[in-house]
Protein backbone atom coordinates (compact mmCIF):
# COMPACT_ATOMS: atom_id res chain seq x y z
CA UNK A 1 0.00 0.00 0.00
CA UNK A 2 2.87 2.55 0.80
CA UNK A 3 3.94 2.85 -2.81
CA UNK A 4 0.25 2.84 -4.25
CA UNK A 5 -0.66 6.11 -1.78
CA UNK A 6 2.86 7.65 -2.24
CA UNK A 7 2.18 7.30 -5.93
CA UNK A 8 -1.22 8.98 -5.49
CA UNK A 9 -0.02 11.68 -3.34
CA UNK A 10 2.77 12.69 -6.15
CA UNK A 11 -0.12 12.38 -9.14
CA UNK A 12 -2.49 13.86 -6.95
CA UNK A 13 -4.95 12.07 -7.05
CA UNK A 14 -6.99 10.01 -3.62
CA UNK A 15 -7.56 6.20 -3.50
CA UNK A 16 -10.58 5.90 -2.19
CA UNK A 17 -11.91 4.07 0.92
CA UNK A 18 -15.04 2.47 0.89
CA UNK A 19 -16.06 0.85 4.08
CA UNK A 20 -17.69 -2.61 4.37
CA UNK A 21 -20.85 -3.00 5.87
CA UNK A 22 -21.87 -6.92 4.74
CA UNK A 23 -20.75 -9.10 1.74
CA UNK A 24 -23.12 -7.20 -0.79
CA UNK A 25 -20.29 -4.45 0.02
CA UNK A 26 -17.45 -6.11 -0.40
CA UNK A 27 -18.53 -7.48 -3.80
CA UNK A 28 -20.21 -3.75 -4.59
CA UNK A 29 -16.89 -2.22 -3.88
CA UNK A 30 -14.69 -4.88 -6.01
CA UNK A 31 -16.84 -4.74 -9.13
CA UNK A 32 -16.88 -1.37 -9.29
CA UNK A 33 -13.13 -0.71 -8.83
CA UNK A 34 -12.21 -3.75 -10.89
CA UNK A 35 -14.69 -1.60 -14.02
CA UNK A 36 -13.05 1.99 -13.59
CA UNK A 37 -9.37 0.13 -12.93
CA UNK A 38 -8.80 2.25 -9.77
CA UNK A 39 -6.98 1.08 -6.35
CA UNK A 40 -9.40 0.31 -3.93
CA UNK A 41 -8.79 0.38 -0.12
CA UNK A 42 -11.45 -2.03 1.37
CA UNK A 43 -12.28 -0.78 4.70
CA UNK A 44 -13.83 -2.25 8.10
CA UNK A 45 -14.38 0.23 11.19
CA UNK A 46 -12.99 -1.71 14.07
CA UNK A 47 -16.81 -1.16 16.00
CA UNK A 48 -18.74 -3.03 13.21
CA UNK A 49 -15.93 -5.88 13.08
CA UNK A 50 -18.06 -7.64 15.30
CA UNK A 51 -20.84 -7.31 13.84
CA UNK A 52 -19.12 -8.65 10.47
CA UNK A 53 -17.45 -11.93 12.08
CA UNK A 54 -13.93 -11.00 13.07
CA UNK A 55 -10.63 -9.72 11.82
CA UNK A 56 -9.78 -12.94 10.68
CA UNK A 57 -13.46 -13.61 8.77
CA UNK A 58 -13.46 -10.26 7.21
CA UNK A 59 -9.59 -10.38 5.85
CA UNK A 60 -10.29 -14.04 4.49
CA UNK A 61 -13.77 -13.49 2.72
CA UNK A 62 -12.40 -10.20 1.15
CA UNK A 63 -9.54 -12.00 -0.07
CA UNK A 64 -11.48 -14.99 -1.24
CA UNK A 65 -13.52 -12.38 -2.98
CA UNK A 66 -11.04 -11.00 -4.98
CA UNK A 67 -9.62 -14.03 -5.85
CA UNK A 68 -13.04 -15.77 -7.18
CA UNK A 69 -14.21 -12.43 -8.57
CA UNK A 70 -10.87 -12.50 -10.48
CA UNK A 71 -10.19 -9.01 -9.55
CA UNK A 72 -7.06 -7.88 -11.23
CA UNK A 73 -6.28 -4.11 -9.47
CA UNK A 74 -5.14 -3.59 -6.65
CA UNK A 75 -7.20 -3.79 -3.53
CA UNK A 76 -5.67 -3.54 0.01
CA UNK A 77 -7.68 -4.21 3.24
CA UNK A 78 -7.77 -1.66 6.08
CA UNK A 79 -8.90 -1.21 9.82
CA UNK A 80 -10.39 2.24 10.16
CA UNK A 81 -10.56 3.82 13.41
CA UNK A 82 -8.65 0.95 15.23
CA UNK A 83 -10.05 1.27 18.88
CA UNK A 84 -6.66 -0.24 21.31
CA UNK A 85 -3.48 -1.04 20.52
CA UNK A 86 -4.65 -4.85 20.76
CA UNK A 87 -6.70 -4.51 17.90
CA UNK A 88 -4.86 -3.69 15.53
CA UNK A 89 -2.69 -6.44 16.29
CA UNK A 90 -5.36 -8.03 15.98
CA UNK A 91 -5.92 -7.10 12.85
CA UNK A 92 -2.10 -7.18 11.67
CA UNK A 93 -2.19 -10.86 12.34
CA UNK A 94 -5.47 -11.50 10.05
CA UNK A 95 -3.15 -10.54 7.44
CA UNK A 96 -5.07 -6.33 6.79
CA UNK A 97 -2.77 -4.92 4.77
CA UNK A 98 -2.92 -0.88 6.82
CA UNK A 99 -4.55 -0.09 10.23
CA UNK A 100 -5.53 2.84 11.57
CA UNK A 101 -4.93 3.76 15.37
CA UNK A 102 -7.29 6.49 16.74
CA UNK A 103 -5.88 7.96 19.62
CA UNK A 104 -7.40 11.45 18.60
CA UNK A 105 -9.26 11.55 22.09
CA UNK A 106 -5.86 11.17 23.84
CA UNK A 107 -3.51 13.36 25.13
CA UNK A 108 -1.09 14.07 22.22
CA UNK A 109 1.53 12.30 24.24
CA UNK A 110 -0.41 9.31 24.97
CA UNK A 111 -1.42 9.39 20.91
CA UNK A 112 2.10 9.12 20.54
CA UNK A 113 3.27 6.20 22.87
CA UNK A 114 -0.24 4.20 21.52
CA UNK A 115 0.55 4.91 18.04
CA UNK A 116 4.42 4.10 18.55
CA UNK A 117 3.58 0.73 19.53
CA UNK A 118 1.08 -0.30 16.62
CA UNK A 119 3.55 1.28 14.23
CA UNK A 120 6.42 -1.04 15.80
CA UNK A 121 3.95 -4.03 15.34
CA UNK A 122 2.45 -2.88 11.90
CA UNK A 123 6.32 -2.43 10.25
CA UNK A 124 7.43 -5.34 11.46
CA UNK A 125 4.45 -7.06 9.67
CA UNK A 126 5.17 -4.89 6.36
CA UNK A 127 1.52 -3.52 7.02
CA UNK A 128 1.64 0.25 7.15
CA UNK A 129 -0.10 2.77 9.87
CA UNK A 130 -2.39 5.68 9.65
CA UNK A 131 -2.65 7.98 12.80
CA UNK A 132 -5.08 10.56 13.91
CA UNK A 133 -4.88 13.84 15.17
CA UNK A 134 -8.45 16.21 16.19
CA UNK A 135 -11.49 15.47 16.27
CA UNK A 136 -13.74 14.25 13.46
CA UNK A 137 -17.21 15.49 14.04
CA UNK A 138 -20.83 13.47 13.79
CA UNK A 139 -22.10 9.85 14.23
CA UNK A 140 -20.97 6.89 11.93
CA UNK A 141 -20.28 3.35 12.44
CA UNK A 142 -20.56 3.84 16.48
CA UNK A 143 -18.15 6.61 15.96
CA UNK A 144 -19.43 9.65 17.96
CA UNK A 145 -17.52 13.27 18.57
CA UNK A 146 -17.30 16.86 17.90
CA UNK A 147 -15.45 18.46 15.38
CA UNK A 148 -11.77 19.85 16.77
CA UNK A 149 -9.32 21.00 14.20
CA UNK A 150 -5.78 19.02 14.13
CA UNK A 151 -2.74 21.17 15.63
CA UNK A 152 -0.36 21.78 12.96
CA UNK A 153 2.28 20.98 16.27
CA UNK A 154 0.40 17.82 17.21
CA UNK A 155 0.19 16.71 13.47
CA UNK A 156 4.16 16.93 13.45
CA UNK A 157 5.11 15.08 16.31
CA UNK A 158 2.78 12.67 16.02
CA UNK A 159 3.65 12.07 12.31
CA UNK A 160 7.32 12.22 13.17
CA UNK A 161 7.94 10.44 16.32
CA UNK A 162 5.51 7.63 15.24
CA UNK A 163 6.82 7.57 12.23
CA UNK A 164 3.72 7.33 10.29
CA UNK A 165 2.87 6.19 6.75
CA UNK A 166 -0.45 8.22 6.84
CA UNK A 167 -1.80 11.10 8.95
CA UNK A 168 -5.55 11.96 8.88
CA UNK A 169 -5.60 15.59 10.29
CA UNK A 170 -9.40 16.55 11.56
CA UNK A 171 -10.19 19.74 9.87
CA UNK A 172 -13.63 20.35 9.63
CA UNK A 173 -15.02 16.99 7.89
CA UNK A 174 -17.59 14.87 9.87
CA UNK A 175 -18.70 11.89 9.93
CA UNK A 176 -22.66 10.61 8.85
CA UNK A 177 -24.67 13.57 7.30
CA UNK A 178 -23.33 16.48 7.12
CA UNK A 179 -25.60 19.66 9.18
CA UNK A 180 -25.19 22.39 6.75
CA UNK A 181 -22.44 23.07 4.06
CA UNK A 182 -19.22 21.64 5.40
CA UNK A 183 -16.48 23.98 6.50
CA UNK A 184 -12.93 22.65 5.67
CA UNK A 185 -9.80 23.99 6.65
CA UNK A 186 -7.60 24.31 3.50
CA UNK A 187 -5.10 26.80 5.35
CA UNK A 188 -4.50 23.95 7.65
CA UNK A 189 -4.19 21.45 5.49
CA UNK A 190 -1.22 23.03 3.39
CA UNK A 191 0.60 24.31 6.84
CA UNK A 192 0.55 20.27 7.52
CA UNK A 193 1.30 19.25 4.40
CA UNK A 194 4.15 21.89 4.22
CA UNK A 195 5.12 20.55 7.80
CA UNK A 196 5.18 17.00 6.95
CA UNK A 197 5.88 15.25 3.52
CA UNK A 198 3.28 12.25 4.29
CA UNK A 199 0.39 11.66 2.38
CA UNK A 200 -2.74 12.92 4.50
CA UNK A 201 -6.30 10.91 4.99
CA UNK A 202 -9.61 12.69 5.00
CA UNK A 203 -12.15 11.17 6.81
CA UNK A 204 -16.15 11.64 6.35
CA UNK A 205 -16.11 12.74 2.97
CA UNK A 206 -19.58 12.31 2.00
CA UNK A 207 -21.49 15.64 1.06
CA UNK A 208 -18.10 17.24 0.57
CA UNK A 209 -18.02 19.16 -2.79
CA UNK A 210 -15.85 17.74 -6.05
CA UNK A 211 -14.62 20.92 -5.84
CA UNK A 212 -13.36 20.77 -1.97
CA UNK A 213 -12.80 17.26 -2.52
CA UNK A 214 -10.00 17.86 -5.09
CA UNK A 215 -9.05 20.88 -3.53
CA UNK A 216 -7.59 18.69 -0.27
CA UNK A 217 -6.50 16.00 -2.88
CA UNK A 218 -3.56 18.66 -4.08
CA UNK A 219 -3.13 19.75 -0.98
CA UNK A 220 -1.52 16.42 0.19
CA UNK A 221 -4.32 13.86 0.29
CA UNK A 222 -3.90 10.30 -1.05
CA UNK A 223 -6.97 8.21 0.72
CA UNK A 224 -10.00 9.74 1.16
CA UNK A 225 -13.07 7.50 3.50
CA UNK A 226 -16.74 7.56 2.13
CA UNK A 227 -19.61 5.31 3.41
CA UNK A 228 -22.35 7.45 4.23
CA UNK A 229 -23.16 7.98 0.83
CA UNK A 230 -22.99 4.04 -0.48
CA UNK A 231 -25.44 3.51 2.51
CA UNK A 232 -27.64 5.77 1.60
CA UNK A 233 -28.11 4.47 -2.25
CA UNK A 234 -28.26 0.72 -0.64
CA UNK A 235 -30.94 1.88 1.95
CA UNK A 236 -33.41 4.20 -0.73
CA UNK A 237 -33.10 1.60 -3.85
CA UNK A 238 -34.26 -1.32 -1.24
CA UNK A 239 -36.91 1.16 0.12
CA UNK A 240 -37.83 1.56 -3.89
CA UNK A 241 -37.62 -1.81 -4.50
CA UNK A 242 -40.02 -3.28 -1.39
CA UNK A 243 -42.71 -0.33 -2.52
CA UNK A 244 -42.73 -1.24 -5.95
CA UNK A 245 -43.42 -4.67 -5.28
CA UNK A 246 -45.10 -5.57 -2.07
CA UNK A 247 -45.18 -9.57 -3.30
CA UNK A 248 -41.15 -9.75 -3.54
CA UNK A 249 -39.59 -11.83 -0.74
CA UNK A 250 -36.67 -13.38 -2.91
CA UNK A 251 -33.30 -12.20 -1.55
CA UNK A 252 -31.98 -12.06 -4.71
CA UNK A 253 -34.83 -10.21 -6.61
CA UNK A 254 -34.65 -7.42 -3.44
CA UNK A 255 -30.95 -7.04 -3.00
CA UNK A 256 -29.86 -7.16 -6.68
CA UNK A 257 -31.17 -3.39 -7.32
CA UNK A 258 -29.81 -1.84 -4.18
CA UNK A 259 -26.21 -3.45 -5.31
CA UNK A 260 -26.21 -1.90 -8.65
CA UNK A 261 -27.05 1.24 -6.76
CA UNK A 262 -24.03 1.28 -5.09
CA UNK A 263 -22.07 -0.10 -7.91
CA UNK A 264 -22.63 2.86 -9.17
CA UNK A 265 -22.01 5.60 -6.68
CA UNK A 266 -19.03 4.24 -5.52
CA UNK A 267 -17.89 4.24 -9.42
CA UNK A 268 -19.15 8.50 -8.94
CA UNK A 269 -17.00 8.17 -6.07
CA UNK A 270 -14.15 7.30 -8.03
CA UNK A 271 -14.44 9.30 -10.67
CA UNK A 272 -14.51 12.42 -8.10
CA UNK A 273 -11.17 10.94 -6.78
CA UNK A 274 -9.63 10.91 -9.98
CA UNK A 275 -7.95 7.37 -9.64
CA UNK A 276 -9.25 5.81 -12.58
CA UNK A 277 -7.59 4.38 -15.13
CA UNK A 278 -4.76 4.38 -12.81
CA UNK A 279 -3.82 0.41 -12.75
Amino acid sequence: MNALIQQAKQEHYAIPQINVNGLLWIESILEAAEATRSPIIVGTTDKVVEFLGGYHFICTTIKNKIKTMNITIPVIVHLDHGLTVENCKKAVDAGYDSVMYDGSKLSIEENIKQTKAVVEYAHNNKVIVEGEVGAIGGNEDGIVGNVKYADLDDCIRLAQEAKLDTLAPALGSVHGKYQGEPDLGFSEMKAIQEAIDIPLVLHGASGISDEDLLTAIHLGHAKINFNTEINIAWSNQLRQTLNQDKSLFNPQQILKPSKAAMVETIKSIIYKCTSYNRV
